[in-house]
């Protein structure tokens, strides 16, 4: 089924679910995974840039997210599970991979980011009423990177699923670090280049603009190649600044 902007959508069975993946144009492929609690269309403006280029963009909606299944089970959204549903992916769509080292890498991912919508709402109920005497607008005004149309699309697909698969991503986090604890330590060899927006409240953590610009990162990621710090941007730099990131990626990936 091919919608909005030529790019098409289909179902695959991968790993024992269900899985939406949206995808466009042909050539090398390129894989772009979404973080929490977002979809395949937060990368929409990604995947008509790089499909522009001659690349094949695909991404996908993980577990739990969009129109991919949703399992109840809190233990089935461990990294393992992800790991597996997109290496089964590669698989279904018959890209090649070298056995074993994409399993790897894929391990090395994380997928995990915010995303705050603010739905306006005539009746928000008794937890989200304001105190009485507070000023507050009926409409808090969207950026100028999100429309009216994007937070319905978003609004709409979180309505049909629910919350239960992202929110299983955060039940699951205990497991994941038990289950992870072999690897404690091991650098991340694959190439790296780390992409964060000044604005980010993540970057101005304690402690993480030393740890990024000081050699901690790199100790850890040895293969790092460029960190870039886009000034005037938050966290959703794929949204926010969406041509620059197709430019940073399509810059990035040509080398290999």
């Amino acid at each position: 089924m091919e919608g909005a902007s030529g790019i098409s959508h289909r179902t695959v069975e991968v790993n024992g679910i269900r899985m939406h993946v949206a995808e466009k144009g042909e050539g090398p492929s390129v894989l772009l995974l979404h973080g929490f609690p977002e979809l395949w269309y937060s990368w929409r403006h990604q995947i008509a840039g790089l499909a522009a280029r001659g690349y094949r963009a695909i991404a996908p909606d993980l577990r739990g997210y969009g129109d991919t299944d949703a399992p109840p089970d809190v233990a089935s959204y461990s990294i393992f599970h992800i790991v597996g549903d997109l290496v089964a992916l590669l698989d279904a769509l018959a890209l090649q991979h070298e056995p074993g080292a994409i399993e790897a890498k894929f391990a090395q991912i994380e997928t995990a980011s915010i995303f705050r919508m603010f739905l306006p709402s005539r009746d928000p109920g008794p937890l989200l009423m304001p105190k009485e005497g507070w000023n507050v607008p009926e409409k808090i005004p969207l950026p100028s990177w999100l429309s009216e149309e994007d937070i319905n699309f978003f609004a709409s697909k979180f309505d049909k699923s629910g919350f239960t698969g992202p929110v299983n991503y955060y039940r699951c986090l205990n497991l994941n670090w038990e289950l992870t604890a072999p690897w404690t330590g091991a650098q991340i060899k694959v190439p790296v280049k780390f992409i964060v927006g000044d604005l980010d409240l993540t970057y101005h953590y304690p402690g993480i603009q030393d740890y990024i610009h000081k050699g901690g990162f790199k100790q850890n990621v040895p293969l790092l190649q460029e960190v870039v710090v886009m000034e005037g941007v938050g966290h959703f730099i794929n949204q926010e600044k969406a041509h620059e990131i197709t430019d940073h990626i399509y810059e990035f990936i040509q080398k290999f």
